[in-house]
């Protein structure tokens, strides 16, 4: 169907510098969230066609849903127009599944008016949730802006779930424990913590441990990043699932679903199993992961948009080897058969 132009925002409130709500918002963020690749075309053009087939691949390959505009997304690379093209095509490839398959919509930036001018965008246009993370400032943040971030963002989009990134490696923002129990204590729409600050593990059972005596306003999940590569021990802690941008879905829904009956001896046999290939796909940069987008037969193009790098002759070529030590005799283009986790 035609994109149909979307009427232009409009601030809803000015937001205070603390939201505090009495509204329980159940999460939905259990499970497997992949961090979508968006693919171009040789010419840089966006590849709308394989961005919608990738989304639907992930939902028929057990996803609970996707994660778009991220980092692994290219946001900073893709114009505002581009992003509402892409909102809108994954919104309507959702609505074609049968069964809830959410759509959630990085919309990070450097300023907070941004953020939620684009988390706005993406309600309207039928987003299920937005993701956010705090940007670096020349003089570090103090926790009461870090707060209203989330409060602003919460204030201009009612009832819209907010997924907390804490990612220090990208964004040089450090937010100890204590400041995210804070933050889910006073914010009640945010829904889920994408924890990726080292060391995971700990940082992890320290904030179950802070909730019991600050518990968060909302209901909150935990879910892992960092592609999955400290999975196997963050499940230790009772983490709800992934959100990350490994491009085998299948294998984390494995793992999740055998912590999730309390079976982390299985748990971690399919994590050491297939290791290596989270270890190689962590690799810095997205070329990595868009050439596995591509061997799986989901977009034409491995192309990286300027002025990212792309894949290498050698890299491609360790890639292919190492699939084939880790799924041998496996057609990766279809999902993966639930027989090898068994």
């Amino acid at each position: 169907e035609p994109l149909k132009p979307r009427r232009p925002l409009q601030m809803r409130s000015k937001c205070a510098t603390r939201y505090l709500s009495t509204t329980r918002v159940p999460s939905f963020f259990r499970g497997v969230y992949p961090i979508m690749a968006t693919p171009f075309k040789a010419d840089e053009s966006l590849d709308i066609d394989g961005f919608q087939k990738a989304v639907a691949f992930m939902g028929d390959a057990g996803a609970d849903g996707v994660t778009i505009t991220g980092v692994l997304g290219e946001s900073n690379r893709i114009t505002d127009k581009e992003r509402e093209v892409l909102i809108t095509a994954a919104v309507h490839t959702a609505k074609a599944a049968d069964r809830p398959f959410r759509i959630c919509v990085g919309t990070s930036h450097t300023g907070t008016a941004a953020t939620v001018a684009l988390s706005q965008m993406a309600q309207e246009l039928g987003a299920d949730a937005v993701m956010v993370t705090p940007a670096k400032e020349a003089t570090p943040a103090s926790d009461d802006v870090l707060i209203s971030l989330y409060a602003r963002v919460a204030a201009g989009c009612p009832g819209l779930p907010i997924v907390l990134q804490d990612h220090p490696a990208s964004t040089q923002v450090h937010m100890p424990p204590p400041l995210l129990a804070r933050i889910c204590s006073e914010v009640a729409t945010v829904a889920c913590i994408k924890l990726e600050s080292l060391p995971t593990p700990g940082r992890i059972a320290t904030l179950h441990n802070l909730w019991t005596s600050m518990p968060p306003a909302g209901d909150c999940t935990i879910l892992t990043g960092l592609g999955a590569l400290y999975g196997g021990f963050d499940m230790e802690q009772s983490t709800h699932g992934f959100m990350t941008g490994f491009a085998f879905p299948e294998i984390l829904t494995a793992m999740n679903n055998a912590a999730q009956r309390g079976d982390m001896e299985m748990a971690h046999a399919i994590y050491a199993r297939y290791l290596p290939l989270l270890v190689f796909e962590q690799q810095p940069g997205v070329a990595v992961r868009k050439e596995l987008y591509r061997q799986r037969g989901l977009i034409k193009s491995a192309h990286v948009r300027h002025p990212g790098n792309n894949i290498s002759p050698v890299l491609k070529t360790a890639l292919e080897a190492q699939i084939s030590r880790s799924l041998p005799g496996i057609d990766i283009t279809k999902p993966l058969p639930s027989a090898l986790f068994e």
